[in-house]
């Protein structure tokens, strides 16, 4: 499980908590701004993603996003037969819904597994990577740069992490500013820290415990 919190003007909270369902891994995660900062901005978004156990193929991702004056429910449906992303979307603020389709290759990511799949990759200091994210529109290439390893501490313990920075061209990555992730120096690159730089601030997800890895 993750916890978090906004640098700026204790500017709000977040979670971030991943569990196994079935052949699937389910991650849950909450963000709500709080104090000056929500009277200005508000921000209370919800979201659910489902991606495979193995292959960490993204199925499917539920969101429920209130930023600002903007307040939306949004479903992506992965359908990997007919190579095709679904999203179903439903302003709240007018009730308009749209839905649209686009092509996707034979395993892409959201932006949700995107994370745990970075995972998966070699991240060798100084080099580079790629995959492919879908957030419901077309399908778009993340770039990994891997920045170099870093020791760090969170509410978990110490850890010897490697510091990798995504990176894309278009897309949801390229709107939500710059992010980081730091994964451990191990063989399982399990993510312990996220730090995503906004216009309102610094947003940072820490682990708060895990069954899995044990600190450094």
């Amino acid at each position: 499980m993750y916890q978090g919190e906004w640098r700026l003007f204790n500017a709000g909270t977040a979670t971030l908590e991943i569990s196994p369902a079935g052949g699937q891994q389910h991650v849950h995660g909450v963000a709500d701004s709080s104090g000056a900062i929500a009277l200005l901005y508000r921000v209370s978004d919800r979201f659910d993603s489902w991606f495979d156990s193995q292959s960490l193929c993204s199925s499917r991702i539920l969101k429920h996003t209130e930023e600002g004056r903007h307040r939306r429910d949004t479903q992506i449906s992965f359908d990997y037969e007919k190579g095709q992303a679904v999203l179903e979307e439903t302003n709240l603020s007018n009730n308009e819904h749209k839905r649209v389709e686009n092509a996707i290759p034979g395993c892409v990511t959201d932006v949700i597994s995107a994370v745990f799949y970075g995972g998966t990759l070699p991240l060798a200091a100084g080099d580079e990577y790629s995959f492919p994210l879908n957030d419901g529109n077309k399908t778009v290439n993340v770039m990994v740069h891997v920045e170099g390893r870093e020791d760090i501490k969170t509410p978990a313990g110490a850890y010897h992490t490697v510091r990798v920075r995504p990176e894309a061209s278009a897309g949801p990555l390229r709107q939500k500013g710059k992010i980081w992730v730091w994964y451990t120096d191990d063989a399982q690159h399990t993510p312990v820290q996220i730090r995503a730089r906004m216009f309102w601030g610094n947003l940072t997800l820490s682990l708060l415990r895990s069954e899995h890895i044990s600190p450094q």
